[in-house]
């Protein structure tokens, strides 16, 4: 028989989805799960754009649309850039896609020649490696400090370029950490990038959800040098509770945005037409839903923090952004639970989801195995449920 490909014998399923699919399965069949597994909001989307969607499907505008999406939409998207982030695209300038994640994928597929470099921050979200492999690429990991909030410096971001480095990736606020790059950071990034020749592609998915008065700045406003080295993606899944409508943006020079959309033509046409127009809406809509959605965030935040810093064995990065907490586990490895040893945040986890229902996302999957990683997009009574069975699991813990 034929056999897969050597790439795909390569790739690591997404731990994320895995353990989310295991923890809906136990509650199938019955049993009580708390999930602080999935980055996803517990918010419905909001009325105004599911209604769009519904008319978008009754008015018949469920047709073909261009591989860069539909007009309107990547003309709001422009507007947005040039309000929110002080960056000017034009609409041309603007792919649409399924997702942020489809969005980021095919930029990878856009730039990378087979053993082009990118440099990759660990922790890093679970699936930036593996998109760089698909496209070819060589994902190069640079482990970052506790110390300096896990994000890359500019020293380590020099220290790391070969001759074969392409591009690094950014992503601020973070997943799994939840830390906001500064301006200051920012460009001294920057200024690596562009003596250097390295494209940035700077995921600012979470860009809205952000606490403590701190302010999102995206790489690409930072000076006419750095802009066209970057690849901006966004999308409206986390800041609309739009995740199922897989939804998302890059903003770019033109010969990528080109380069992406010849990519995107062949391997999905678009995206859905229906979900296109409810974005529309999104954007030219009441934008303080957003603020409240926010303000939801910020309390469960705050009540993690306080109950998290109350169990002792466990530590957490303060999170200025996105909704996870990084818990830090490195205190209980090599003690046992029972009969069995935590060696591993596999183990924990595993551990933790199996003996008190509580799933979350091993610090593996982010190339972290001293942490784990609880989301907080779920209700508060549901947090504070999760966080009473932690803190009796590790109480637990010999």
């Amino acid at each position: 028989m034929p056999q897969i490909s050597r790439l795909a014998g390569r790739l690591t399923p997404s731990m994320t989805i895995a353990i989310t699919a295991k923890a809906k399965k136990m509650q199938e069949e019955g049993k009580d799960i708390v999930g602080f597994g999935a980055g996803e909001p517990d918010f419905d989307t909001p009325g105004f754009i599911a209604d769009e969607g519904v008319r978008a499907i009754r008015e018949g505008r469920t047709r073909y649309t261009s591989a860069y999406g539909i007009d309107g939409l990547r003309k709001e998207i422009s507007k947005k850039l040039k309000e929110d982030n002080g960056i000017d695209y034009s609409y041309d300038q603007i792919i649409l896609s399924s997702g942020a994640k489809h969005s980021l994928s095919t930029a990878f597929q856009a730039i990378c020649d087979p053993g082009d470099e990118v440099i990759v921050p660990l922790p890093y979200w679970v699936s930036y490696p593996e998109m760089v492999t698909i496209a070819g690429g060589k994902p190069v990991i640079v482990k970052t400090s506790r110390e300096n909030g896990f994000k890359i410096t500019a020293a380590q971001f020099e220290g790391s370029i070969t001759p074969r480095t392409k591009a690094i990736i950014l992503n601020s606020p973070s997943n799994p950490t939840g830390s906001v790059y500064s301006k200051k950071e920012l460009a001294e990034i920057a200024e690596v990038a562009v003596e250097r020749d390295i494209f940035v592609i700077s995921d600012e998915i979470y860009e809205k959800l952000i606490y403590d008065g701190l302010k999102h700045v995206s790489i690409a406003s930072l000076g006419d040098r750095i802009k066209p080295l970057t690849i901006v993606v966004n999308g409206m899944s986390k800041a609309y509770a739009m995740t199922g409508w897989r939804l998302g943006y890059a903003a770019a020079e033109p010969d990528i945005i080109k380069a992406m959309g010849s990519i995107q033509g062949h391997a999905i046409s678009h995206p859905s037409s229906i979900a296109q127009y409810a974005g529309e809406a999104a954007l030219k809509g009441d934008q303080s839903i957003i603020n409240q959605m926010v303000k939801e965030y910020d309390s469960r935040r705050k009540y993690a923090m306080e109950r998290l810093g109350a169990i002792s064995g466990l530590t957490y990065v303060k999170p200025e952004g996105a909704f996870y907490v990084y818990i830090s586990i490195e205190d209980l490895l090599g003690k046992s639970y029972g009969e069995k040893t935590i060696d591993s945040s596999l183990v924990f986890a595993d551990l933790l989801l199996e003996n008190k229902g509580v799933a979350l996302i091993p610090g593996v999957a982010f190339g972290d195995d001293g942490y784990i990683r609880m989301s907080y997009a779920t209700s508060m009574e549901q947090i504070k449920k999760g966080l009473d069975r932690m803190a009796e699991f590790v109480s637990e813990i010999r």
